[in-house]
């Protein structure tokens, strides 16, 4: 067994922590033509990164929806490109929770090659009602899971 490998599993984060990685390797479907990772690959990875994450703290997706009436769309994304990953290249992908409200979270994400930071990217998530598709409050049981984070502070008007 590899011990201490940066691509071993992860474990499940201590509830409250606002932070998460999970390990990725690039395989041939995820790169263009020259062997580089396809941009909008990264967004996949951030997506499986999240939903890892929860289902480390006992939300899966279909649960969300069967228990909850909830689901999780993205509102919005905002992802930089810093330097390529390639084909075969071992990840890390992480996310961390930067902003919190009653009815949506916004995660920082990053790919990074060992310590070398390949793309980084804010994530607002939003919690919606399964059917109507309207916002909705981030059910309870998750929201007495997440940590408590201070929203940032309004811009001054002086």
């Amino acid at each position: 067994m590899n011990e201490g490998s940066a691509f071993d599993p992860p474990s499940a984060p201590d509830t409250r922590r606002a932070d998460y990685s999970w390990p990725v390797r690039v395989y041939y479907e995820d790169t263009d033509a020259g062997g580089v990772v396809y941009y909008a690959n990264y967004l996949r990875f951030f997506e499986r990164c999240r939903t890892e994450w929860m289902r480390s703290i006992g939300f899966g997706q279909s649960e969300l929806v069967e228990r909850h009436g909830v689901l999780f769309v993205v509102a919005a994304a905002d992802i930089r490109y810093i330097r390529p990953a390639r084909l075969d290249d071992e990840l890390i992908i992480e996310a961390r929770i930067v902003e919190r409200y009653s009815s949506y979270v916004v995660f920082e994400q990053k790919a990074l090659r060992a310590s070398e930071l390949l793309s980084r990217a804010r994530v607002k998530i939003a919690c919606v009602d399964a059917r109507s598709l309207r916002p909705v409050r981030l059910p309870a049981a998750l929201a007495d899971l997440l940590p408590e984070i201070e929203p940032p502070p309004l811009p001054s008007t002086t």
